[in-house]
C-alpha cells in the first residue's frame, strides 16, 4: 500500500505542476499568430485538460491509499463509509476536498472550450486557467508538514507554498518550452522560430526568478523541518532532502549551460534541437526529484525522527576546551583556512591567478590537515538520539539505585573509579552525547572491561542511569554556588520533578516556567522548624514579588502539613506525595539536612542555601531586573 501510496501522490504531484506551469508558459510564450504556434497552442491546451484528468484521477487513487493506510485495513479503501470519514472528519481530508473542488472547476472550464480567436478571450482564457491551477497546487500546503509545525505555522506554510509555486513556474514550463523549441526547429515549422526564440528568452528569465524562490524557500524548509546536521544524515527524510540536492546539481548544470552557451544562438534550428533535448532531459531530472519530495511529503520529518549516525566520527569543537594543548593547533589551523579563503578571493580579482589560486588551495588543505584531527572524535549510530526519558528527578532517583548496584563496584559511588576508569562528574563526560553514553552502556568498552547491559538493564533503566550520570556532573558543578545570584548566568538546569500535595491533582516543576520563580526548600524536622516559621511569614511577601515556595521534607507523611504546626499558618505547597525522588535529586545538588535553592522562571537554578537566607528578596530583584532571560532548557539532556 505504500508503494500505491507513493505512486499515487507523486503522479498528482507531477500533473498539478506540470498543469500550473503549462498554463504559465502558454501566457509567457504569448498569443500565437503563425499556423505552427496556433497548433503548438492547441496542443498544449489538450495537454492541459488530460493533466486536470490525471489529477483528478491520481488524487481519488491518494485517497484511496490513504483512507488504507489510516484505517489500517486495505480493504477500508471501498469502503464509502470509510473514505467519507477521511474526507469529511480530518484535515487533510477537508484540504482534499477543496484542491479536487477547484480542479473539477478547471476541468469543467477547459472542457466547454471557450473561444480564444480574439487575443483578449485568449490571454483571459489561459489567465483563468493559471490561477485555478496555482491556487489547486499552492492549497496542498494546507496539508503538508509545513501546517503541523508550531510554532511558525503561518512562515512555514507560505515557504511552502513559495517552493511549490516556484516548483510549477520552472518545471511545469520545460515540457511546453521543449515541445515549442523541436517544432520550431523543423523546418516546416521555420514560422515560429522567433515565437519560439522570444518564448525560450522570457522563460529563462522567469526560471531563474523561480530557482532563486526554491533555494531560498527550500532553506527556510530544511531549517524548519531538519534543524541539525544529524537529522540530515540521520534520518530517511533527511537522506531524502540529500538525494534531491544530488539530483538537483545536474539540473543546476544543464539551466546553466542552456542559459549561457546555447540560448544566445537559439535562432539557428541546430542550437534550437540541441536546447530542446536538454530542456527534455532537465524535465525528466526534476519529474525525479518531485518521486523524492513526494517520498519526503510520506515520512516523518526529521526534526521528529531519531536519527541514526552513520559515520563512526564526528565533529566536537569542545574537545578544545578538555584538552588545553590542542588549542593553539586549532586555532592555527583555522586561521589558515581563512588566509586561504582571502588569497582565493584575491586570485578572482587578479589576472595572473594561478600561483595565487594554487597556494590559497595549498592554505586551505594544509590548514584543515592540522585544525580538523583534533576535533575529530569516535561517533555512534546513537550518537545523536534523543534521550527516552526527560531530566526528571524520578529518573534520576531510579538512575542511582540502578548505578548502585550495577556501576558503583568499577566507577565509585560518587562517580570516581579508579584509573584509567573516566571520572564519570568531570566536565568532559557533561560535554558527550548522551545518545553516546547510551551506546557506552548498551555495548560495553570490552577493551577496558565494561561489559554490555543491553540484555541486564531495559531501555529505560539506561536512560535512568544516564540521567543520574548527568546529574552526578551538575551536583559537582554545583558545589561553586552560593547565596548570590549571578546575574544574566543561568546554566544549571533544575531537574523536572512532580508532586502531590495532599489531595490536590499532581503538578511539576515545568508548570511554573515562564511564571513564577520558585524557592525549592528540603526541610528536617525539627532542625527546620523555626526556618519554616520564618518562611510562612515572609510568604505573602515572596508572592508578591513573583515567588512560590515548594517544601519538600525529608521523610514525607500524609500529615507533612500538620506537623509544621498551625502558627503560623503554612500557605505553600508541601509535598506529601513524591517527595522521596526529589530529596534524592537535589540533595545531590544541595546536601545536608536543610537545604534551599531558587530556581528562576525559566527553570535553571541561580542560588543555593544550606540554612536559610536573609537576603532573599534581594535575590530575587536581581532576577526580576534580568532583561534577557535565557531560553526554556529541554527537558531532554543531549
Amino acid at each position: 500500500m505504500s508503494a500505491t501510496l507513493l505512486a499515487a501522490l507523486w503522479a498528482h504531484l507531477a500533473a498539478c505542476v506540470l498543469l500550473m506551469g503549462s498554463c504559465c508558459f502558454l501566457l509567457l510564450a504569448g498569443c500565437p499568430r503563425t499556423p505552427t504556434a496556433f497548433r503548438w497552442d492547441e496542443r498544449i491546451a489538450a495537454w492541459c485538460r488530460l493533466l486536470v484528468l490525471a489529477a483528478i484521477f491520481s488524487g481519488v487513487v491518494w485517497l484511496l491509499a490513504r483512507t488504507a493506510v489510516f484505517e489500517n485495513r486495505p480493504d477500508a479503501a471501498l469502503e464509502a463509509r470509510a473514505v467519507w470519514h477521511v474526507v469529511l472528519d480530518t484535515w487533510p481530508g477537508l484540504v482534499w476536498l477543496a484542491r479536487h473542488g477547484l480542479l473539477i472547476v478547471l476541468g469543467a472550464f477547459m472542457a466547454v472550450g471557450p473561444d480564444v480567436t480574439e487575443r483578449r478571450n485568449w490571454i483571459a482564457v489561459r489567465g483563468e486557467g493559471l490561477l485555478l491551477a496555482s491556487l489547486a497546487l499552492a492549497l496542498g500546503s494546507a496539508s503538508s508538514h509545513a501546517a503541523a509545525l508550531s510554532p511558525g505555522t503561518a512562515q512555514a506554510v507560505a515557504s511552502d507554498v513559495a517552493h511549490l509555486l516556484g516548483t510549477g513556474l520552472w518545471l511545469g514550463g520545460l515540457l511546453p518550452l521543449a515541445l515549442l523549441l523541436w517544432l520550431a526547429s523543423r523546418d516546416a515549422g521555420a514560422d515560429a522560430r522567433p515565437y519560439a526564440v522570444l518564448a525560450a528568452r522570457r522563460f529563462s528569465r522567469v526560471a531563474l526568478i523561480a530557482m532563486l524562490v526554491l533555494v531560498a524557500s527550500g532553506v527556510l524548509n530544511a531549517l524548519a523541518q531538519v534543524e541539525s546536521v544529524a537529522a540530515l544524515m540521520g534520518t530517511t527524510h533527511g537522506r531524502l532532502l540529500l538525494a534531491k540536492l544530488v539530483v538537483l546539481v545536474p539540473i543546476l548544470a544543464l539551466a546553466v549551460v542552456n542559459r549561457t552557451r546555447i540560448l544566445p544562438a537559439v535562432a539557428a534550428p541546430r542550437m534550437m534541437r540541441r536546447l530542446a533535448a536538454f530542456v527534455a532531459v532537465e524535465a525528466g531530472l526534476a519529474l525525479f526529484l518531485l518521486v523524492l519530495a513526494a517520498a519526503m511529503t510520506l515520512t516523518t520529518p526529521a526534526r521528529h525522527a531519531p536519527p541514526t549516525w552513520p559515520l563512526p566520527f564526528r565533529l566536537s569543537p569542545d574537545v578544545v576546551l578538555d584538552v588545553p594543548a590542542i588549542r593553539w593547533r586549532v586555532l592555527i589551523g583555522t586561521q589558515l583556512v581563512v588566509g586561504g579563503f582571502i588569497a582565493l578571493l584575491v586570485s578572482m580579482l587578479i589576472r595572473r591567478r594561478a600561483k595565487v589560486l594554487a597556494g590559497a588551495v595549498a592554505l586551505v588543505v594544509f590548514g584543515v590537515g592540522i585544525g580538523l584531527p583534533p576535533i575529530i572524535v569516535s561517533a555512534y549510530p546513537t550518537s545523536y538520539r534523543r534521550p527516552l526519558l526527560t531530566y526528571h528527578a524520578g529518573s534520576i532517583a531510579s538512575g542511582a539505585a540502578v548505578y548502585r548496584e550495577h556501576c558503583a563496584g568499577c566507577h565509585g559511588s560518587t562517580g570516581v573509579g579508579a584509573p584509567p576508569l573516566p571520572d564519570l562528574r568531570s566536565a568532559a563526560i557533561a560535554r558527550r552525547h548522551a545518545g553516546e553514553l547510551f551506546w557506552l552502556v548498551t555495548h560495553g568498552v570490552p577493551r577496558r572491561g565494561m561489559p554490555p547491559f543491553d540484555g541486564r538493564l531495559a531501555e529505560t533503566q539506561r536512560w535512568d542511569v544516564i540521567n543520574y550520570i548527568r546529574a552526578l556532573g551538575a551536583a559537582e558543578s554545583a558545589k561553586t554556588f552560593g547565596g548570590e545570584v549571578e546575574p544574566d548566568r543561568a546554566w544549571l538546569v533544575a531537574p523536572d520533578f512532580t508532586v502531590a500535595v495532599g489531595p490536590l491533582a499532581p503538578t511539576a516543576l515545568r508548570d511554573y516556567r515562564g511564571r513564577r520563580m520558585v524557592l525549592l526548600v528540603l526541610y528536617t524536622l525539627p532542625s527546620s522548624r523555626a526556618r519554616m516559621s520564618e518562611l510562612a511569614r515572609m510568604y505573602d511577601v515572596l508572592w508578591v514579588t513573583g515567588v512560590e515556595v515548594v517544601a519538600v521534607p525529608a521523610h514525607a507523611t500524609r500529615d507533612a502539613i500538620g506537623e509544621l504546626g498551625a502558627a503560623p499558618p503554612i500557605l505553600f505547597p508541601v509535598v506529601t506525595d513524591g517527595a522521596a525522588d526529589v530529596v534524592t535529586t537535589y540533595r545531590m545538588l544541595a546536601p545536608g539536612p536543610h537545604a534551599e535553592l531558587l530556581i528562576d522562571r525559566q527553570g535553571y537554578v541561580r542560588a543555593i542555601w544550606s540554612a536559610g537566607s536573609d537576603a532573599i528578596q534581594a535575590q530575587v530583584e536581581k532576577l526580576n531586573a534580568e532583561k534577557s532571560p535565557p531560553p526554556f532548557p529541554d527537558d531532554h539532556v543531549h
